[in-house]
């Protein structure tokens, strides 16, 4: 029988006797659940394969190849760009939760060894106790977010504004490729190397970060490790308009102080950061108190975060919340001086409530996946430079004046989230929420107990349409001032517009690794 007509229950059957049934999950329930991101869904898979080692995962891949049926891999869930949504039923999508051991700390030569399916969460908690860790440290969603969702998507968050995105604290990695031989990257795959530096010769490296999984399947990523500075500190501002807090946010990361920062815009301000219940506060002071060095330190800011309460986010339009981090007190001292010098005549520092509280609880639940009042939520981002912010944030605003009444018909709301990365890029993430009724994804990946304490609404198709047209017209304008982007997915435009010679190298590259075209068909419109 040719391998295009094998008969789906032949594959499934076949990687149930290579992994054990329990990890291949052919339920309708489940592979609707694991085929569907925040925002959407697409095709439904063969099956789900949960793969427990990285032999399991080589006879996973030959198996498929064998069958010609594609493999799209998935990390956390908290995607909303595609990813890992298939693109056809001929699909086993690859559940990388079981790979989740932490094959090696190494403090002495610094880098750490994790399977894709380690959160970065458990990362930092296995770090902590040695006194370092990777100098990106994770994106805020890490409690459920993996070390391989952000390899293959590349995130920006916690150390984003020092050591720039997740790509930057990689060292190298073991992919499994499409004929299910490993191909190893950087100075691991030099003779007797070890995975300690990227660089030895062409960066291979490179070329697997942010792949959305086009090129092959990560079984082991290697990250450089830091020692945890000591000491930190936090400082915020508000801002009357956006020119303003964009024109700090640029002053302050040329500065080249910053750890962590990100920026909210008024919709944001009433909305997600606002809500806090009495639970959450309780919560975020003995987070903020076991963080302190000392008693003494421990009282001083849970005093400061008692007397502001919740005036932080009263008197300004939009806000911009920072932290600082060095080996002594006065290090920090001499960088908030700094920053707050680069501040000046842009905002006006309020209390640092959010960044202290984020710096003691860097990974928070999920919930922002649903609006503050239950309402559908999906991002989109782009990183622009400084020089093409006020171009891409005009154009932004006149597309949503010109739709502000169809908006409203349609109970349609934007908002908007901003960072700064290193000292070069300017994160604008727009962001859409719409009152519609909740899907598969969020019913089961939200806790129940939470989904009760919100308002439910009837299916809004007429909203959810509109939403995906603004969208479109949002990557219209990204593209137009050359915003780069992360996440791609099978969302953002990549092949479009690209330079000839770029785009003959990405479809060779392709082409020498994948020639059946297994690997995550459709992401990076490959």
């Amino acid at each position: 029988m040719s391998a295009d007509l094998m008969p789906p229950g032949d594959i499934v059957g076949e990687l149930a006797r290579a992994i054990g049934r329990e990890h291949v999950l052919s339920d309708p329930a489940d592979r609707e659940f694991y085929a569907m991101d925040v925002y959407s869904s697409r095709e439904l898979p063969l099956a789900v394969v949960r793969p427990g080692s990285t032999a399991e995962l080589q006879a996973i891949v030959r198996l498929a190849a064998g069958a010609g049926v594609a493999l799209v891999p998935r990390g956390g869930g908290a995607s909303y760009t595609d990813g890992y949504l298939p693109v056809t039923p001929r699909s086993l999508l690859v559940d990388t939760s079981r790979l989740n051991r932490i094959v090696e700390i190494n403090t002495g030569d610094m880098y750490v060894t994790v399977e894709p399916g380690v959160t970065w969460n458990e990362l930092w908690q296995a770090l902590k106790a040695r006194g370092v860790r990777t100098p990106f440290w994770g994106p805020f969603s890490g409690l459920r977010a993996t070390v391989g969702g952000s390899a293959s998507q590349n995130s920006a968050s916690l150390g984003s504004g020092s050591y720039g995105i997740s790509a930057d604290a990689i060292l190298g990695f073991e992919i499994v490729l499409a004929n299910g031989e490993i191909l190893r990257t950087g100075a691991f795959a030099a003779a007797n190397g070890k995975p300690f530096f990227r660089w030895y010769g062409p960066d291979l490296t490179g070329l697997f970060c942010g792949d959305a999984g086009a090129l092959g399947i990560k079984a082991s990523i290697t990250l450089r490790l830091i020692r945890t500075p000591p000491h930190f500190g936090a400082a915020s501002f508000g801002f009357e308009t956006f020119g303003q807090m964009a024109a700090g946010m640029a002053a302050a990361a040329r500065e080249n102080v910053v750890a962590d920062n990100f920026g909210v815009d008024p919709r944001l301000q009433k909305g997600q950061l606002s809500k806090a219940s009495s639970k959450d506060a309780i919560a975020a002071a003995m987070a903020v108190a076991k963080s302190a060095r000392n008693p003494l330190e421990a009282a001083g800011r849970l005093v400061k975060m008692a007397a502001a309460g919740k005036r932080f986010l009263a008197g300004h339009n939009y806000s911009a919340h920072y932290t600082v981090e060095g080996v002594s007190s006065g290090e920090i001292r001499g960088k908030l001086a700094v920053l707050r010098a680069a501040m000046e005549g842009h905002g006006q520092e309020t209390a640092n409530t959010i960044p202290t509280v984020l710096r003691a609880m860097p990974f928070i639940p999920l919930y922002p996946i649903l609006g503050p009042q239950g309402e559908r939520w999906v991002p989109m981002h782009g990183i622009l430079p400084f020089s093409k912010v006020d171009e891409f944030h005009g154009r932004l605003a006149r597309l949503h004046a010109d739709n502000a009444a169809r908006m409203q018909q349609h109970k349609v709301e934007k908002g908007a989230m901003f960072m700064s990365v290193s000292t070069h890029g300017f994160l604008y993430e727009p962001v859409f929420y719409w009152e519609d009724d909740r899907t598969t994804f969020h019913k089961r990946y939200l806790p129940q107990e939470y989904l009760d304490t919100l308002p439910q609404y009837p299916a809004n198709p007429d909203g959810r349409a509109l939403v995906r047209e603004l969208r479109a017209e949002i990557r219209k304008i990204f593209a137009s001032v050359g915003a780069i982007h992360m996440q791609v997915g099978k969302t953002y435009p990549y092949m479009e517009g690209r330079q000839a010679e770029a785009a003959r190298a990405i479809r060779g590259i392709k082409q020498e690794l994948d020639p059946q075209g297994i690997m995550n068909p459709g992401a990076l419109q490959l």
